[in-house]
């Protein structure tokens, strides 16, 4: 058994191949630093470029070597020149790239698609954000980037965007979520209110990364934050249907005949072009004021969109002619002013008196 177990150790020993030993230098020959020191680490795309161009001129070759030279190390790091204009152009051409790709998704898109505004607004979102990470990653790959040498820095990363960056991602999520249930979409008539406190309504424009932009009647563009949209209440005149009820309040005298007057209302409000014939135009008594009868018309119109202003506008000037072929008193405020126990002004009236006694005397 022994002279077996002998005779096993004696062939590994000889079926294995040792390693050579390192060549010792020769006498008097010192070892070479250089070649036992690592070699500094360089941009790999760069250095792949320079071998390309080196091999088809000699002429571009010494130009590259020139650029090369032109470096400075950072431990096992190098970078020159060269390796910094190539960095610049494959990060321009990857961002061009990304450009491209995004438009160009979005255009096929909308041809091999049937979606809706929303959905396919959606549907964009999403391609441009995995258009843009494929982008990323491309860039990466070819800068030869080791994605390790980020692991020491993913901890400080990860804190700067949960503090720095927080309410960017907020903004961008809450988009997402708004357009996948369809509470807001482009086109949608919502009310905004400024920072003065007066409401006015506004018209979506575009359902942006960061904010909502809505453009009122006046023009101006209000660029409302995602989060908001989704936090606070939102008065949307579009969501379920278009059609609006406004209401144009009005007095008349209260010695009108009512329902004459009633009935005029009536036909003001259905002589308004953008007024819907269905629902038909109501009028009601709404108070008894101070000097007239209170009346609110109200109407119903499909194109908020339009303005609400115009219309109201345009039903009470209808009114204000019908008010005066039919003789119908439209009242305002009246005053009156009792001057009791006013010295100065018992005077003055007296002196009037006295004046005219005098001119009727001969």
């Amino acid at each position: 058994m022994l002279s077996a177990f002998l005779a096993a150790a004696t062939t590994a020993t000889d079926d294995t191949v040792a390693e050579p030993l390192p060549t010792p230098p020769e006498p008097g020959q010192a070892w070479s630093l250089a070649e036992a020191a690592p070699q500094p680490e360089s941009v790999e795309a760069a250095d792949d470029i320079r071998a390309a161009v080196a091999s088809k001129s000699d002429t571009m070759g010494a130009m590259v070597e020139s650029l090369d030279s032109m470096a400075v190390s950072f431990g096992h790091m190098r970078i020159s020149v060269w390796d910094g204009l190539v960095t610049i152009g494959i990060i321009f051409v990857v961002i061009a790239l990304a450009w491209a790709g995004s438009k160009l998704a979005h255009a096929v898109l909308r041809r091999i698609t049937r979606l809706d505004s929303t959905q396919q607004l959606l549907a964009q979102k999403i391609l441009s954000i995995v258009v843009w990470a494929a982008a990323f990653f491309l860039g990466i790959d070819l800068l030869g980037i080791d994605l390790t040498a980020f692991a020491v820095f993913s901890g400080a990363f990860g804190l700067a965007i949960g503090f720095g960056l927080q309410k960017t991602f907020g903004n961008l999520i809450a988009g997402i979520i708004l357009l996948m249930d369809k509470s807001i979409k482009p086109g949608d008539v919502i009310a905004v209110t400024d920072m003065a406190g007066n409401e006015s309504f506004g018209q979506i424009r575009k359902i942006g990364i960061r904010a909502v932009s809505v453009t009122t009647r006046d023009q101006r563009e209000y660029l409302i934050p995602n989060e908001n949209l989704m936090v606070n209440q939102v008065e949307n005149w579009s969501y379920s249907s278009k059609n609006v009820r406004m209401q144009v309040p009005v007095g008349v005298s209260y010695m009108a005949d009512l329902d004459q007057a009633e009935e005029l209302m009536l036909e003001a409000a259905r002589q308004c072009r953008r007024v819907l014939k269905s629902p038909p135009p109501t009028a009601w008594l709404a108070a008894y004021g101070e000097s007239s009868v209170d009346f609110i018309i109200q109407v119903w119109i499909n194109d908020p969109e339009e303005g609400v202003g115009n219309v109201r506008s345009e039903v009470l000037k209808n009114l204000w002619r019908l008010f005066h072929e039919h003789d119908v008193e439209i009242p305002f405020p009246q005053r009156d002013i009792n001057l009791r126990n006013n010295d100065q002004f018992e005077r003055l009236i007296a002196a009037l008196a006295a004046r005219k006694e005098g001119r009727s005397k001969p």
